[in-house]
This record gives C-alpha cells, structure tokens and sequence, in this order.
C-alpha cells in the first residue's frame, strides 16, 4: 500500500469546502456526475479515431446505487477512461494549477461562500467529503489490465493500493457521515439528477433496493430494481421553441461547475452552407484565473455530439475566453487532429460566425443599460483586449468599451463622447492611471476643465497599454493628456507665445534637476497647480514605463519626463527672486516631486522628499 500526504493546497481547499464554501451539498453528486461524463466522453474519442481502443466494448453509462443502505454506502460508477495508479496521485493527490495557493490564501470573507468557485479549480471531486467521511476511488485505466485503488478520509492523505475492476472505469464509493445519510434515498437522488444532469449525454442508472408487501401490508422482502433517471440527450440539440431559462440555466451548471445562474446564454442553430449548433453562457462571476497564463477554455467542441476536446485555443479568441459552452459541427470528421484544427476552414468560420454572434448580443445588452454594465463591471477589460487584438471586429468592440469622463460619473461609450465634442474639437481626451479620484483632481485636467472640454478618464492601467494602439475612432484620434503636444490645437496665440522673462528660470530650475528632467517648458495647461510632468510627444508616460519594469522589461530605455512650471502661480512668481540658494534648489526638487508623486509614480528616494519637505515646513512654523 503506497500512504501520501495531500499537497498543501489540497488540505486548504479541503477545510474551505467541508467548512464554508458549499452552501448546498447535493452538489456532491452533480460534480461526480460531470466528471463521469467527461471520462465516458474522452473514452468515446478514443474508440472512434485511435485503433489501439477500436477493440473496446463501448456502451456508455453512469450508475448511481445505494443497495448497501444500511451501511449508508453511495457508489457513483462509469465505464469511462479511467486512471491508473499515476493518474490517481496526479487527479486526486494534487492541484496542479499555478495561481491556485495564492488565491486560496486570499480566500476571506464572504467570498468564501460562493459555492461557483469550486469549478474554477476542476476539483468538484472534494466536494465528497462534505457527505463522506472516507472515500474509496475503484479505477482502471482503458487499454490496461492493473485496476487501482484510491482511499482518504480527506484529512490524514490518501492512500494507493492494487485492486480489482473487470473492465475500464472507475467506481466511487462514498461512506457517507451524518451530514450525508439523507442521499441514500430514491426520490432525493432522483430529483439531484433531474436538477442538475438532466441533460448529460449519457445515460444515468439508478439501483435501489424496493420493500415489497403482502396481502396483509406486511414487508416480505426487497426487489432491487433499476431505473433510468436522466434525458441523456444532446441538450444544445433540442429546438429553442421547447427550452425555458430554467432549462438553460440548469445545463450550464452541469458544464460549468457554476453554482451561479449564468449572466446570459446565446443558442445558434445554424444550417446551410454549414451545419452547427452552438451554446453560449457569460458567467455572472468572472473566473478568478481570467488573467493566468494557464486559464483553461470554457468551450467544448462535438462533432456530430461527439466529445473532441475542451483545450484548444482555436475554438474562441483569448479575449472571449471568459464564454463558456458548447459546439458542435456536423461538417467536421470525428478523427480531427489537434493540428488539423487549428488549420481547418470549417471551425475557422465557425469560429468567426460565433464571434460576431457574441459581440452581436452583447450589442443588443448594451440598449439595457444596468444589465450592460454588471457585464462591462466583470468583462470590461477583456473587451479592451479583444480591440487591441482583433481587427476584424474592432469597429464593433470599440463601440461596447465604456470609460468614465470628467464630465459624469457614470459610464460613456466613446459615442456618447463624440456626440458631445465642441465644434472646433478635434481630438478625444484621454488621461491614465490607476486611481479615478487623483485622475479627477490632475493638474493636467486644469486646462481642459477651464475649456469646458470633456476628457475620458482611463483609471485601468491596462488602458495605458491599450489605448495608444486603437489609434483613433471615427477618424477622430485618440490623444493623451500626459503628452506634451496633447493641448496643442487649444492654445491661443497669447498662450503659444514664450514669455522671454521666464527663460532665465526655467534655464536655472533645469541645471538644478540636471539628467533627472527632459525639458522645463512654461506651461499653457496649468490653472492652480505649480508643475506638471509630461512625456515627449512619441515617449511613454512615466506610469507606462513603471508599468513596463514591473512586468521585468528591465531593458527598456530610461526615458526622462518634462517638467511644466505654472507662470501665474505664487510660488513659480517668488523662486523668479531668488538667486543659487538651498532654499531655491530645494524648490525646484519640489516642484518636479510633487508633479511625479500626482501623476501616481514612485520616487526614488521618498527620504530626500521628506527630509526637503520637513525643512520647508520649519520655515514656515
């Protein structure tokens, strides 16, 4: 017998799904239902395109039975691919995802209670020992003859010995405690099934054990019996006219492990030129993992309601990765390879009709304008990333992206900005960084404000990156507030003169800041602010190239910013006077740290600030 202790992060989840987060636990039963279906699905590819598993019988079913209910035994078995002793430790000993402990670390609070997040892992499986206190897992790996089995009261670790199993599969046994003794009951688990697998594609049996009566209504004995409790039919091939919500809203939780109603389903049934169904949700809840190298796709391809692969890329763009469901061609053949997809015209189209269809609705969704942004809430920046990289249907996303504006405090459509654009204006104004209040309040916005011109704040600092790629929307183009010739066609003569007094200044305040600054210029933008930074016309802002060593482009080049001085204000009038002080090279070391530390970049050396800060503080006392 082969005893090991659980990875760490299975203890964690473990505590987290036995304590807290399953409101509901019949769920136990649908995740082991799914993941028979999955295994029934794999071995059904495997029999159909690989010749070493052509010899196998394939009669696919799932069996539920309880006819040791004294015992309070609940066996969950499948004819499926099966594992072997490997397959054991990997699936059931371990969660190999990455990103997986820190977010159990950050698991507090009310999240905790959100049964949905279950699903994300793939690990419904643990969900047993909310009923169970030992779970047995009989299973044999298809095409090998050794059967295995795994055990764990899920606290101590687990354990791996041989045993025995006639054909591929797997048996899960569950020695159900207290909490679970109510599930070793008919009508209960009939109506779990009906709830949640009504749907799955696969038949799903149900022996039991029936009291039977005499003439006088006295128990002779029990007739076990067996009964199909399930529709086991292609759901997504079903006619739409015989479909309610609560229909759809029950198969994508079979397919989705989501406790959650889903936001929204779109179901297409296209014939023609091409033949193909598909069945699309969003999440109510966005995945946690949306933005992890190694998120897993949510769409499923059939081919003629046959299971090929749930992995691969090809079937939604990444920036539709959040959509989960199903498709299913009738024009594809079965033995389609990996490789064959991601070249194959047919699922090229598919794909491409799907696209448009998703975007389509989400179009429509827009006209619903609170529906739209708990949408846009959980999906926003993931449509940013779909203009950024899909220029096909740019045009599309552009108009579904949503910013907020220094004019509202609600959401805008780049539409409803253009709409209200001055006459003379030709340019859409746009500042970045990672806080709406302090955007609000830049000295950058001062001009713009005094000109009553509208200017979209971007408080997501993936719009730092996204934005300068779009370019431009109905030929109006984008402009940043943080660049230097940004308010070039604003200024007024009076503005765009040099005032020749000033030159002296700017020429000293310069010297003092030597290599720090790229310039020191007299600003035009400034109301009540002293300084400003700005990049160069063609340099990144100084936030974007934070952004860029954070990601470890360390390589980048270190581009320097320049520095605005406000001309009208008090302190810019006074540092005219004074001559090469302490006090004056303090002033300037000042003016060019505040304007960095609003623009929302770090310092270098925030003791040198404090230390200049507290000596003009002194004075000042």
């Amino acid at each position: 017998m082969s005893k090991r202790k659980f990875q760490t992060e299975v203890n964690q989840l473990l505590h987290l799904i036995i304590h807290s987060l399953y409101s509901s636990k019949e769920i136990f039963l649908r995740e082991l239902i799914s993941n028979a279906s999955d295994a029934l699905d794999k071995l059904k590819y495997l029999t159909l395109t690989d010749d070493k598993f052509k010899s196998i019988k394939y009669d696919p079913k799932i069996e539920i039975s309880y006819l040791d209910k004294d015992n309070k035994l609940l066996t969950v078995s499948d004819c499926g691919i099966g594992m072997n002793k490997d397959g054991l430790a990997k699936n059931l000993g371990t969660i190999a995802r990455s990103g997986t402990k820190q977010f159990l670390e950050n698991l507090t609070g009310d999240s905790k209670k959100d049964s949905s997040l279950i699903g994300q892992f793939g690990v419904g499986f643990y969900s047993s020992f909310m009923v169970a206190d030992k779970v047995e897992v009989i299973s044999r790996k298809a095409g090998e003859k050794e059967a295995w089995i795994w055990t764990s009261d899920g606290k101590s670790g687990y354990s791996i010995d041989n045993s025995v199993r006639k054909t591929a599969g797997t048996d899960i046994v569950l020695h159900l405690n207290d909490e679970g003794k109510e599930f070793v009951n008919r009508w209960e688990i009939q109506n779990i099934i009906k709830k949640y697998s009504n749907h799955i594609p696969f038949p799903i049996f149900l022996h039991y054990e029936e009291e039977k009566y005499d003439k006088k209504g006295e128990v002779k004995g029990k007739e076990k019996k067996t009964d199909q409790v399930n529709a086991a039919s292609a759901f997504w091939k079903r006619p739409k006219s015989e479909l309610k919500k609560k229909d759809y809203n029950e198969f994508y939780k079979t397919i989705s492990h989501d406790h959650e109603d889903p936001m929204m389903h779109i179901h297409t049934q296209a014939e023609g030129t091409l033949d193909y169904t598909t069945l699309f949700y969003i999440p109510k809840i966005a995945p946690f993992d949306l933005f992890q190298v190694d998120h897993q796709a949510g769409v499923k391809l059939y081919v003629k309601r046959v299971f090929i692969t749930e992995d691969d890329k090809e079937l939604m763009p990444s920036y539709l990765r959040f959509v989960r469901g199903i498709i299913d061609s009738e024009d594809l053949p079965l033995n389609v390879s990996r490789e064959i997809l991601q070249k194959n015209r047919i699922l090229a189209k598919i794909k491409s009709n799907s696209v448009k269809k998703i975007l389509s609705e989400l179009t429509a969704l827009t006209k619903k304008k609170d529906k739209y942004l708990e949408f846009y809430e959980q999906y926003g920046r993931l449509l940013k990333e779909g203009a950024y990289q899909d220029f096909e249907n740019r045009d599309t996303l552009l108009e579904l992206l949503k910013f907020k504006s220094s004019k509202t405090d609600d959401y805008t459509s780049l539409a409803e900005y253009v709409d209200r654009m001055k006459e003379d204006q030709k340019s859409i104004y746009h500042i970045t960084g990672e806080n709406e209040e302090s955007l609000r309040n830049s000295p950058l916005l001062e001009m713009y404000n005094g000109k009553d011109i509208e200017v979209l704040i971007m408080d997501d600092p993936f719009d730092e990156i996204i934005i300068p790629s779009l370019q431009k929307y109905k030929e109006k183009p984008f402009k940043s507030v943080h660049h230097s010739d940004a308010a070039d066609d604003l200024k007024t003569e009076d503005s765009k003169s040099d005032k020749k007094d000033l030159k002296p200044l700017v020429k000293k305040i310069k010297k003092v800041l030597g290599d720090q600054v790229k310039d020191v210029l007299v600003s035009s933008r400034l109301n009540e602010s002293p300084s400003c930074i700005v990049a160069d016309q063609n340099d990144p802002t100084a936030k974007m190239q934070e952004m860029f060593k954070t990601m470890g482009q360390s390589t980048m080049p270190d581009v320097k910013p320049i520095l605005e001085i406000n001309p009208e204000h008090k302190i810019v009038k006074k540092m005219k006077a004074l001559g090469k002080t302490k006090t004056f090279e303090d002033l300037c070391w000042l003016l060019y740290e505040q304007a960095m530390l609003i623009e929302g970049v770090k310092l270098p050396n925030p003791a040198t600030f404090v230390t200049r800060l507290n000596n003009f503080l002194i004075k000042s006392i």
